[in-house]
């Protein structure tokens, strides 16, 4: 296998246990600090409208899930990339912050959360 191929193999790896990683910590955060009452995640509208009963502790996982995910797939992609280890971990970077953008758009938040995560 060429050394570019190894290193988008090592791109879409970390892309996928990166995700893996965020989306397990923000499925797992729920369980540990349950949302308030009246408050409706199942839903982009749900979450967004209930936005404003969440607590700082129900911010906790989401952030760990970002930040752990980005850490994680760039760790993974630079590890399995032949050359350019950087770019490939800046690309799983530069990734995650396009999905971060969009879902602050979507949902929003508070803004101190969307400064620190």
């Amino acid at each position: 296998m060429n050394n570019l191929a190894r290193n988008i193999l090592a791109v879409i790896v970390g892309l996928i246990i990166g995700m893996v990683v965020n989306m397990g910590l923000v499925t797992l955060g729920p369980s540990i600090f349950p949302p308030p009452s009246g408050a409706d995640i199942t839903t982009i509208d749900g979450l967004k409208a209930s936005m404003l009963l969440f607590e700082p502790k129900n911010f906790l996982f989401p952030f760990l899930g970002h930040a752990l995910g980005t850490l994680v797939g760039a760790f993974i992609a630079a590890k399995l990339a032949v050359s350019y280890s950087m770019r490939c971990a800046m690309i799983i970077g530069f990734v995650f912050l396009l999905g971060g953008v969009m879902m602050v758009y979507q949902v929003g938040g508070p803004m101190w959360f969307i400064l620190a995560d």
